[in-house]
């Protein structure tokens, strides 16, 4: 496991003050308690809901687990940047290039403050994104449709908005988990030093052609 320098800001929110840092090692996280909120709900199934999950993901290389916590240690929202599993088609790109953003996560009671947007700022400034492609994918099944109140492509617009502010754009793919339902969408950022070869061969392996 790589050591990288967690950064730290703290939001104040109607409920209180909430502190953002980066980098958390397996070791910090195990002193955290996981929300509640964070467990299923009728109509939604959060990708991430235990401990178990982040301590084991903040174990791997280069991975980025940011949390957003409370002063008494509550867990409310998380973000994670992390190396594609060994099986996804976006490891054909090149060894360790491009890393997704697999999950942005605010507990419901928390949402409407900020934190997903600072949260998704330090989960992405990682001190390797200059050499790397980072990438999201926007699975409709994963979206807390319910829980936001607005309708699904209204909540896909949100998404596509929070993650161009950071730089990312809307590219096509015939990767069949995406191309599942209309909704579902892929979005990218290239690094500036990633090779101009690098980004052909990036655009081959979207439509599996590599």
């Amino acid at each position: 496991m790589t050591h990288f320098k967690s950064q730290k800001c703290d939001v104040q929110t109607d409920q209180g003050l909430i502190t953002v840092a980066s980098f958390y090692t397996p070791e910090d996280i195990e002193t955290l308690a996981f929300k509640r909120s964070f467990q299923l709900h009728p109509h939604y199934s959060p990708i991430i809901s235990s401990k178990k999950s982040l301590i084991k993901i903040a174990a791997e290389q280069d991975a980025n687990v940011t949390l957003a916590t409370t002063a008494a240690g509550d867990i409310v929202g998380f973000g994670i940047l992390q190396y594609p599993e060994a099986d996804e088609r976006w490891v054909r790109v090149g060894n360790h290039v491009m890393m997704e953003l697999s999950v942005v996560e605010v507990s419901r009671s928390w949402r409407s403050g900020g934190l997903a947007k600072k949260i998704l700022e330090l989960a992405l400034d990682h001190p390797l994104k200059d050499d790397k492609i980072l990438y999201m994918v926007g699975y409709s099944w994963t979206w807390d449709i319910e829980g936001s109140g607005l309708p699904i492509m209204a909540y896909r617009d949100m998404m596509i908005g929070l993650f161009a502010q950071f730089g990312f754009a809307l590219r096509q793919t015939n990767e069949p988990n995406i191309m599942m339902r209309p909704e579902n969408m892929f979005m990218v950022k290239i690094g500036a030093n990633v090779p101009e070869a690098v980004v052909r061969l990036l655009k081959q392996v979207q439509f599996n052609l590599d």
